[in-house]
Order: C-alpha cells, then structure tokens, then sequence
C-alpha cells in the first residue's frame, strides 16, 4: 500500500474505473451472447437482441475498453450471423 495520500487515492480511483470497465465488459458480452444463441435458435427477436448488443459495443468502445477495428469486427461478425 502506499503511504502518500494521493497515491492513496489514485489506488481507489483505480480500483473503481475498474469495477465500472469490468462491468461493462460483462454486459457487452453477455448481449453478445444473448443474441448469437438466440440467432443460432432461430428466434423472432434477433435483430432487437442485435441492436442492443451494438449498442454495447458502441459504448465500450466510446470509452476505451475495446478498439474501433475489434469494434468493427465484432458487428460485423453479429450481422453475418443474423442474415444466416
């Protein structure tokens, strides 16, 4: 532990943007999931599960948890599914 106080503080700081990314990762890829079951299943609401997990992707990308080209890949992966 450090002993100076805004090491001190700098430490709680980064334990929460780590809960808030670790979050939000989570979320993103449990959409993601959500909707490539639900694709492989045939279900009827697919391309809402699918909007919601773009909407995931665009946010953890806007925040810098993933890359644009990851981003990119990652749509464009879901989208090929959903037209199979």
């Amino acid at each position: 532990m450090p002993v100076i106080k805004s090491a001190m503080k700098r430490v709680r700081t980064n334990e929460k943007a780590a809960a808030r990314n670790r979050s939000q990762m989570s979320a993103m890829r449990t959409s993601i999931k959500t909707f490539e079951t639900a694709a492989s299943n045939g279900a009827e609401n697919a391309s809402e599960l699918l909007t919601q997990a773009y909407s995931k992707i665009d946010r953890a990308k806007s925040k810098g948890l993933i890359k644009a080209n990851n981003a990119a890949r990652s749509k464009s992966r879901l989208a090929k599914q959903l037209s199979k």
